[in-house]
């Protein structure tokens, strides 16, 4: 096992386009990182510059303390673990599993010890005889994870492993995934867009932004103290809610009414003029079913739509948000791919609440867990910095500039191998 390190990694391609761009990450022996982003952010290109798949434009790739920029894949002693399994269809499971250690002209009764140990960690005794056109998808996933295991490898490299799986069968492959990464304490490199795959396997996750790294924090850090309005966004099922805000005294004035906040929080933000408020829909709950003893403030509201999930019920409350607002959070959406985050108020609510479409209800929220966002640069003025992993404003601000103009004109990884839009 080994740690790596990166230092300044930069990747551009022919036009100049920065896929990677000044990004630094400490992996510590045995830790379980995630790289985590939206199409294009660059994750799939930093994990194969750690491999060997791709040059390094700049700076310096470490694995334990060797340098290994000049290094081809195979003198690095990691495994990698394919999207697409990359599983050979005429070779039994048994031969999939033992073709790196026959590679290496390793013996008859060693490979068999290594192999067999492989299948009865991961549950292929069975399967052994069989050819992958013959196993299930989680199967074959385990066959890909079963050839890297026996190598004796450094690290483990996974990109984007479950995308291929159904829903029900990535939350299984996620737990196996996490025991056995637990039960080698092998250093792991684990690529993903998937916010839930990030939140529940990671030690720490690095959220990438085109090429830059935003935020590299345990998840919990990360879902309680983003970093700016991009990390927010990513991070939580449903979003956040970004509202308009302004804050006079520990007073915060939001579209649907006023909000009372700690006297911290609004220390950091006042007098900033427009804001944006983000409040997670889990922090809102129907004010009748809130113990009075509970911290936080009230207001009233007209609920547009109610969904009613048994356990609990998502309300829908419509907003106005002044241009500034819309504007940002329409540049949001288009980072996030897409996602969502049309100018209404989402509330998690509990299956006990009797609030029902058209009310105009009392809700209570915990402003405690509010936080306020510059609209001009996304930064998150209510963070705790000591626990954010928040990354730190760049030495050359004009480079990040760039790539972002970069971006928006393109909107696209421009490259020539089509694996690196990742």
């Amino acid at each position: 096992m080994a740690a790596i390190t990166m230092k300044n990694i930069v990747k551009r391609y022919g036009d100049g386009f920065p896929a990677v761009n000044d990004v630094s990450i400490d992996v510590q022996d045995g830790e379980f990182m995630i790289l985590v982003g939206p199409s294009g952010c660059g994750k799939s290109t930093l994990l194969r510059m750690i491999v060997g798949l791709e040059d390094i434009t700049d700076g310096d790739m470490l694995i334990g303390d060797k340098r290994v920029n000049d290094l081809a894949p195979r003198e690095r002693n990691l495994a990698m673990v394919f999207q697409n399994y990359a599983l050979y269809p005429h070779l039994t499971v048994y031969e999939n599993i033992a073709f790196p250690l026959r590679l290496a002209g390793a013996k008859d009764e060693e490979v068999d010890q290594k192999v067999r140990e492989a299948s009865k960690t991961l549950e292929l005794d069975e399967h052994l005889e069989r050819k992958p056109g013959n196993l299930s998808g989680g199967q074959r996933q385990r066959v890909a994870m079963g050839r890297a295991i026996v190598r004796d490898a450094d690290a483990f490299l996974f990109d984007e492993p479950l995308s291929n799986l159904d829903a029900k069968l990535r939350g299984q492959m996620r737990t196996e995934i996490s025991r056995l990464q637990k039960r080698l304490g092998i250093t792991t490199v684990y690529v993903t867009h998937d916010q839930t795959e990030a939140m529940t396997l990671g030690d720490r996750v690095a959220v990438m932004k085109r090429g830059i790294l935003q935020q590299l924090a345990s998840p919990r850090e990360l879902y309680e103290n983003p970093g700016n309005l991009f990390v927010a966004g990513f991070i939580g099922s449903p979003p956040m809610n970004f509202l308009p805000a302004e804050v006079d005294g520990t007073t915060v004035k939001l579209p649907f009414g006023e909000v009372q906040i700690p006297e911290e929080k609004a220390a950091r933000a006042r007098g900033k003029g427009l804001l944006i408020a983000g409040i997670r829909p889990e922090h809102f709950e129907d004010a009748s079913v809130v113990d009075p003893s509970k911290q936080g403030s009230t207001f009233r509201a007209k609920v547009d739509v109610v969904e009613w999930l048994g356990n609990e019920a998502y309300a829908y409350i419509p907003f106005e948000a002044p241009p500034e607002v819309q504007k940002q959070l329409a540049q949001l959406e288009k980072d996030l791919d897409g996602e969502s985050l049309r100018t209404q108020l989402v509330i998690s609510l509990d299956g006990a609440s009797r609030i029902s479409e058209g009310d105009d209800a009392e809700i209570w929220v915990d402003t405690s867990k509010m936080h306020l966002f510059d609209p001009s640069t996304g930064e998150n003025l209510t963070v705790d910095e000591s626990r954010a992993g928040r990354i730190p404003e760049r030495e050359n601000p004009e480079a990040a500039a760039q790539a972002e103009r970069m971006a928006d004109e393109g909107d696209e990884i421009h490259s020539a191998d089509p694996a690196a839009q990742e």
